[in-house]
């Protein structure tokens, strides 16, 4: 790492990009079966509520769950290598789950789908923060996460481009074999040593230990409580919308490759520029004001908020329309550097890998999973009744949940310089 602290060597930001990379296959994976709704749902018979099944909790229960053995694992393990072990196994079912025929047999794989997955956040954040100083971490979390709108982009490019052409079922197996080959290349990446680790005098910690300090911390700092809650506030709307395809075609009148296009190329677009707006907007934002980058988030949020209620309930022919699909995606785009950045620096070093894999687990299981899930049990219920524009209630009512997140990340921000300085007190150290 060299004898300065803060120098980021060259190879360092490579190594960013190549993370970067499989967070972005790890989210077209991820996303792909939303992207292809209007192909998979008539294909195999799905109603709304099996199809939320399918990308909610079916999937998210064994993410999640497994994702915090896996972040547990990281602080612990040869991190590439898990990786490697991680996307191996989730290349593997995705190639499988393309020759599903029912909802069982698509079921199955996406569980261990969720298993594989799991592993690579956790251990790309810890690498991470193990290779950039504090300075900047909101611009490393900012650029590794560029991985989820970039890889929802794709996932719907896929679709628009290569789903008329191929079929959602050679578009699964392709994917899958592009994974393999990422995995081969992850065995041959050297382990990063772990920074501050000595200097918190902790070795690496058991399973047990590390649950343990987690929910210490979580205790002894509002701040990060306000954090995750804000983030699992905002995924609400976020899981909701793994029905927009759906709601593109049958309530605003797209036809379904068309649209896939079009939202591909706007997502790529706003969810890059969000993604910069929030890490290096929150860097600066910490650097200036005094408070954390949950505030930052306050302000972009509160500003983006109106466009999100205009888009719903406008026809896909309104000029807001499409400025509040692009809002959407540049708000998506902010939400992890900053999130991510804080979360870490809000729990002591030895377990920031845990602590990802518990944010992204309450993430899952409490924000997509509500999103998701109970959104296909809503819309069902709305069918059933003949209740105009189901699609359009549904995702509104999930847009006005979401703002919830407001007063969260305003009282993170206002909580976060004193919780932070607490931490490195009791480390022995002055705070970054």
């Amino acid at each position: 790492m060299g004898s300065d602290p803060d120098r980021v060597e060259p190879r360092h930001f490579a190594f960013l990009g190549l993370l970067t990379l499989l967070n972005v296959l790890n989210f077209v994976d991820r996303q792909l079966l939303a992207s292809f709704a209007n192909f998979v749902i008539p294909d195999l018979g799905l109603t709304n509520a099996q199809f939320g099944l399918l990308t909610g909790f079916n999937f998210l229960i064994f993410y999640a769950a497994m994702g915090l053995f896996a972040g547990a694992l990281a602080d612990r393990a040869h991190r590439p290598r898990l990786i490697a072990a991680g996307i191996a196994l989730w290349s593997a079912l995705t190639a499988v789950s393309g020759a599903a025929r029912s909802f069982f047999t698509l079921a199955l794989p996406r569980m261990f789908i969720g298993v594989g997955e799991s592993v690579l956040t956790p251990s790309s954040m810890s690498l991470l923060s193990d290779r950039f100083p504090p300075r900047l971490l909101g611009f490393a979390a900012g650029a590794y996460y560029m991985g989820v709108p970039i890889g929802v982009a794709v996932s719907l490019l896929i679709t628009g481009y290569l789903g008329p052409e191929l079929g959602w079922r050679k578009c699964f197996a392709l994917l899958g074999a592009i994974g393999i080959g990422l995995a081969a290349l992850m065995v041959f990446i050297p382990e990063t040593p772990r920074r501050h680790v000595p200097a918190a005098g902790a070795p690496k910690p058991s399973f047990r230990n590390a649950i343990g300090t987690l929910f210490t911390a979580l205790n002894a700092s509002p701040a990060l409580v306000l954090t995750m809650a804000g983030g699992i506030a905002l995924h609400f709307i976020l899981g909701a919308a793994t029905f927009d395809q759906l709601w593109y075609v049958q309530e605003r009148g797209f036809e379904r490759a068309e649209v896939a296009r079009w939202t591909g190329w706007i997502g790529l677009v706003g969810g890059v520029l969000g993604n910069l707006v929030g890490g290096l907007g929150s860097d600066w934002w910490l650097r200036r004001t005094g408070t954390g980058r949950p505030m930052f988030l306050f302000w972009v949020s509160l500003l983006l908020a109106p466009l999100g209620f205009v888009y719903r309930l406008v026809p896909g022919d309104s000029p807001w329309f499409w400025i509040g699909l692009f809002s959407g995606y540049v708000q998506l785009g902010a939400i992890y550097g900053p999130t991510f950045s804080t979360v870490q620096e809000l729990v002591p070093p030895q377990i920031r890998a845990t602590v990802v894999a518990f944010f992204i687990l309450v993430l899952n299981l409490i924000g997509l999973g509500i999103g998701i899930t109970v959104g296909g049990f809503v819309l069902d219920a709305l069918i059933a009744r003949g209740v105009h524009e189901p699609y359009t209630k549904t995702l509104v009512a999930f847009t006005a949940l979401s703002t919830t997140a407001l007063p969260l990340f305003w009282l993170a921000g206002k909580r976060f310089v004193a919780d932070r300085d607490r931490l490195y007190g009791t480390l022995g150290a002055s705070a970054p």
